[in-house]
């Protein structure tokens, strides 16, 4: 179990709900809770089998899932470019606001490492910036993927996914070409 993976069963909550769907780039996990959707990532849900079936499926967490998946849908259809499915995350002050900071680069964009220090006002900070990027277990809502190196390389995505980090970023750009 990583980091990531602990900090949310770490969480306080009362009512869980998982559950997987299909996406252009494969299986796509997404955990809610009853103040917002708390995981989102490739892979499956059995890491967190057991921490899902601990807890009562509600009203509320089932509504957020339900509203996530509609959302990533109408995101991979090109019909979506800013979520609006509530998040729960926990992290460092410093990553939360790195988590901050990549919601507000636009859709289609990139920016690099140093770009996003420098807007969240920590210039110094881009290996820092990084390992936060990486702590993010929101993909996709929380738009790490936007995020590229210096040279405008693509930098690893989820570790080291950089194709599917190209295809996210190819993904954008087409449907703001379209537009």
């Amino acid at each position: 179990m990583n980091a990531v993976e602990r900090r949310i069963l770490q969480m306080p909550v009362e009512q869980v709900s998982g559950s997987t769907q299909m996406t252009p780039y494969g299986s796509f996990s997404l955990i809610a809770c009853e103040r917002g959707l708390m995981y989102a990532g490739w892979g499956g849900l059995e890491a967190f089998t057991e921490y899902v079936n601990q807890y009562p499926s509600g009203e509320l967490s089932r509504s957020y899932l339900q509203q996530a998946s509609s959302e990533l849908d109408a995101y991979f259809r090109g019909t979506l470019s800013t979520f609006s499915v509530p998040l729960v995350y926990q992290g460092t002050p410093f990553q939360e606001a790195v988590w901050s900071g990549l919601m507000t680069i636009p859709f289609g964009e990139t920016w690099s490492y140093r770009q996003l220090a420098v807007h969240i006002g920590n210039p110094l900070a881009v290996r820092a910036v990084g390992q936060a990027n990486r702590a993010n277990r929101i993909a996709v809502i929380i738009p790490c993927h936007r995020v590229i190196g210096a040279d405008g390389g693509l930098v690893g995505y989820a570790g080291t996914a950089t194709d599917l980090k190209a295809s996210l970023i190819g993904h954008e750009h087409s449907v703001v070409a379209h537009r």
